[in-house]
Parts: structure tokens; C-alpha cells; sequence
């Protein structure tokens, strides 16, 4: 349990935030009015935690299982456990799912839930009566957010319906725009964010997009774009000024998953999970031992476990012995908290988010990290690579690589750009495994296909598994990005389809 106290997210949707907010104004009947739900600053904060609710609840945040699912089982890193053996995740892990697919349609949906919340305030917020620092501190929050769902938005599809406002029922059926268009809004919002948020927050308020948050996760859209010297601009900004905005690299990387020292210097930002119904992390459902421990029946007094989620062969296969991050990654024994007992796993499984000692899965509370300092360190050196400043480049993924080894013996030098180009590739796999970026990061990099026709070829040799050379087949160039829901084209005819779909 959280000894820290976290922010306060509301888990309630705002009555009807969308409808809202309310249509009892004497206004056409094609109009949306907020009316007078924000009359003070305590309703302007309960809207701004509203979207960062969106984060998270019930399995279907947009930070929750779904979204692992989505960004991690359709890549070389995860695969289908049995303990969840449902045509829908292997849909997802054999590259074989279409435009009914559940999951990608609750992703969409949720989405575009918390960018209507983020219009909603955006929309309502500066009518209010309230200290004007404070104000563009909430406005920067909400444009902070909403350039966030953008951001997924336009790398999971594509082309996606840009809505800063919804004054009428028109605005919500709108065509897609092109995602230049969107990116475009997402850099507008985040540059404002990066000059109203404030460096820190009390204790209170940990876990608020900070103005570090802001310009680490605009850097991270200027590399998606390959704007490298935008990148390095803001990134030098704030690596050469790390102290002043609280920022540092957690002696041992497992301390990014356990409850005392999850929001460390190096939290940039993430989900702010936490111990009660609704709130919880799901993720420790999916990972957590059931089938691979002796008897199959999972590790007494550890209740929820499905094993739904487990590392790759090949992923696993990938790390050396001596990296730090292999044994906060993954884990094979499981102390009971029944009868104190050792339950070996025959299978590696994913330890990022078990939490040590909590006998229920939906209890979790270990954070989901959107963003950690490494990777904007990581990002760094990246751009600096790519703008032919390679020397200048390796001392920041040696940084890494000494916390993760604990020496300097592993630090590269001498490389070529092209070769420190792989090691970036190969360090960022090992350091973010299961943090949501692989999909996107073999996509930005153009290596999606090519690689995931590799991995299924050597996944059914390494695993003994010969069905996973059907990936190899299945996967082609416009799975790079995800089809539009269903769903969400029979709702709205003007809903244009991706390519291939």
C-alpha cells in the first residue's frame, strides 16, 4: 500500500461532461453549454482531475491493460500467455485483428473521452473567476493532457478527428484532419503548457504534468518527426538544468516499481495508481503467476492472477546477466503469502508490475510510467546522434548503461553513427520493456515489418512455438498504424478508413 500520498484523482465522470454540463440554458437544442458547473476554482481543479482520471479505471484507462496490449503484445516483447488464451489478444499477438476488434475500439474510445473532458475545460475554465496564475496553471494541465491523447491518437491511426471544441452535435461527427494538422496542435498545446506549469508541486499534487513534463514529452513528438534539432534544443534545456527541475536517475532502476520510491527523481510523469476498486493497476492481473508455477493452480494467498501477459523468448534471450534491469524486468520465484514458500515459475514472467507482498491483483498500486527521466537522457543522445554529433551522443547512453550494469565497463565508445544508432535501438528496448513504447519506437524508426517478420521466425525456433511463424505472414506495411474502429464509422459515416483496412 501507498505510504506517499498521491494526487487526488476523481473517478467520477463528471456528470455527463460531454452533455453537460448541462443543456438547461435557453439555447438552440444543437448546442452544447457548460452552463454554471464552473462558478469557482474548486470546480475548475475537480475539471482538470476529471481528465487526468481518464488515465486509468477499471482495466480501461487509457494508461491500463488495453493500452499494454495495443503497444507491447502486437510487438517482438510480449506474447499471449494461456491464462487469458482469447481470440482477441492473439488477434493482437499473431497481427491478424481487424476493425472489430475490441480492444483497439476501447482505446479510441477512451481516447476521445479524456480529450472531450480536456476541450470541456479548456472551453470553461478561463470564464472563471480565480487568480490568474492559478488559471493558466489548470489551462496548462488540460492542453498538457489533450496534446497527450493526441499524441496517441495520431501514432496508433494516423489521420484522426482534431476537435478543440464541441459547441454543437456537428463538431462531434467530424472527418478525420491530417495528422501534420494534429501535430501541429500538439506542439501549440504543449508550448503553452511548458510556459504555465510550474516546475514542482507540493506533496499534495504529486503526479501533475510539471513544466519538465511538458517540454520532455514535446521533445519526445519533435524526435516521433525527426525534428532533431527541435529535440535536442529543448532536451539540452533541461538535462544541462536537471537539479532545478528535480530530475535524476533512481540509484537502481527497480525503484521506478516499488511503492517508496516510485515517484523519485526520475518520475517525469505517470499514472497515479492506487489501492482501491477502480483505481487499481490491472496489470498485475495479467502478469502474475498462475499456470507456469508446479500444480498450475498459481501461488496461494496471490488471488486475480491470470498470467495472461509474458515476456518473449527472444526479449528475455536479449539481456545480459549482469544487467541490473533483467531481474527488475522479470522474475521467476514468487514468495507465497500464505505459508512463506518459494513457487518457482518454468517460464520467465513480467515482474515490472507485481507488487511484492500484495496477495490480491486488484489491489495494485505500482505506477504506470508514461514518461522517466532515462528517457529523455536517452532521447538526447539520440538526436545528438542523428545530427552527426556522435562523440557528444555516448556519454548519455553510458549514463544509462552504468546504472544498469553498476560499472563503466560496459559503456560503448568508438562507434560509428550508424552503430550507435543499433545500440540506441537496442537500449531503448531493454530499458522501456513494457512501458508502451516498442510499437512506436519500431514504427518511428520505420523497422516494424522487417523486424516482425524476424521475430517470428526466431520466437517459433527459441520458444518451440511453430504457429508464431504465422506473424511473419501476417504482418505488412499498413499495420503500422491501427484501423479506425468500426464502431466509431457507423456512428459517424464521414469516419474515413486507414489503407489496407
Amino acid at each position: 500500500m501507498k505510504k506517499i500520498f498521491k494526487i487526488h484523482y476523481l473517478f467520477f465522470l463528471i456528470a455527463g461532461i460531454l452533455s453537460a454540463c448541462n443543456l438547461l440554458e435557453e439555447n438552440p437544442e444543437d448546442r452544447f453549454v457548460v452552463g454554471n458547473f464552473y462558478s469557482s476554482e474548486t470546480d475548475a481543479e475537480a475539471a482538470i482531475n476529471a481528465i487526468y482520471a481518464r488515465l486509468y479505471g477499471d482495466w480501461q484507462g487509457t494508461y491500463e491493460l488495453q493500452f499494454s496490449w495495443l503497444t507491447d503484445l502486437t510487438t517482438d516483447d510480449m506474447k499471449n500467455g494461456i491464462g487469458m488464451a482469447s481470440s482477441t489478444n492473439q488477434d493482437l499477438e499473431y497481427l491478424r485483428y481487424n476493425t472489430e476488434n475490441p480492444i483497439v475500439r476501447n482505446v479510441w474510445q477512451v481516447t476521445y473521452d479524456g480529450i472531450t473532458r480536456a476541450n470541456t475545460a479548456i472551453d470553461a475554465i478561463p470564464d472563471v473567476t480565480m487568480d490568474e496564475t492559478k488559471k493558466n496553471q489548470f489551462l496548462g494541465e488540460a492542453k498538457f493532457l489533450r496534446a497527450l491523447f493526441y499524441f496517441n491518437a495520431v501514432r496508433l491511426w494516423g489521420d484522426v478527428p482534431l476537435v478543440t471544441k464541441l459547441e454543437s452535435l456537428d463538431d462531434a461527427y467530424t472527418t478525420r484532419s491530417p495528422k501534420e494538422e494534429v501535430y501541429s496542435q500538439i506542439i501549440e498545446d504543449l508550448t503553452f503548457a511548458t510556459n504555465n506549469l510550474p516546475k514542482e508541486y507540493t506533496s499534495k499534487d504529486i503526479g501533475k504534468a510539471t513544466e519538465g513534463t511538458a517540454k520532455i514529452l514535446l521533445a519526445k513528438v519533435y524526435l516521433t518527426r525527426e525534428n532533431w534539432q527541435d529535440a535536442a534544443n529543448v532536451l539540452s534545456e533541461v538535462i544541462s538544468n536537471e537539479a532545478a527541475y528535480g530530475y535524476g536517475l533512481n540509484e537502481n532502476y527497480r525503484d521506478n516499481w516499488e511503492i517508496a520510491t516510485e515517484n523519485g527523481m526520475e518520475m517525469v510523469f505517470s499514472v497515479q495508481f492506487m489501492e482501491s476498486p477502480g483505481n487499481a493497476n490491472g496489470i498485475m492481473y495479467a502478469i502474475a503467476p498462475k499456470y507456469s508455477v508446479p500444480g498450475g493452480g498459481g501461488v496461494p494467498g496471490i488471488s486475480g492472477a491470470w498470467e495472461s501477459d509474458i515476456p518473449t523468448q527472444e526479449l528475455y534471450n536479449l539481456f545480459d546477466d549482469y544487467d541490473e534491469r533483467k531481474a527488475a524486468t522479470f522474475n521467476l520465484d514468487y514468495v507465497s503469502p500464505t505459508n512463506s514458500q518459494v513457487y518457482t515459475s518454468s517460464i520467465p514472467l513480467i515482474y515490472k508490475y507485481f507488487e511484492t507482498g500484495e496477495n490480491i491483483c486488484g489491489n495494485c498500486d505500482v505506477n504506470f510510467h508514461i514518461l522517466r527521466y532515462s528517457d529523455a537522457i536517452l532521447m538526447y543522445a539520440e538526436a545528438l546522434n542523428e545530427l552527426g554529433k556522435t562523440n557528444e551522443a555516448l556519454p548519455y547512453i553510458n549514463r544509462i548503461r552504468e546504472r544498469a550494469f553498476n560499472d563503466s565497463e560496459h559503456n560503448y565508445s568508438g562507434l560509428s553513427q550508424s552503430e550507435l544508432r543499433e545500440k540506441i535501438k537496442l537500449e531503448r528496448r531493454l530499458e522501456f520493456v513494457f512501458e508502451g513504447n516498442r510499437f512506436f519506437d519500431l514504427v518511428r524508426w520505420g523497422d516494424f515489418v522487417e523486424r516482425m517478420k524476424e521475430h517470428g521466425q526466431v520466437e517459433a525456433q527459441l520458444a518451440g512455438e511453430p504457429l508464431k511463424t504465422t506473424i511473419t505472414n501476417n504482418v505488412k506495411d499498413f499495420k503500422t498504424l491501427f484501423p479506425v474502429p468500426q464502431r466509431e464509422r457507423d456512428l459517424n459515416p464521414d469516419l474515413s478508413q486507414n489503407t489496407g483496412w
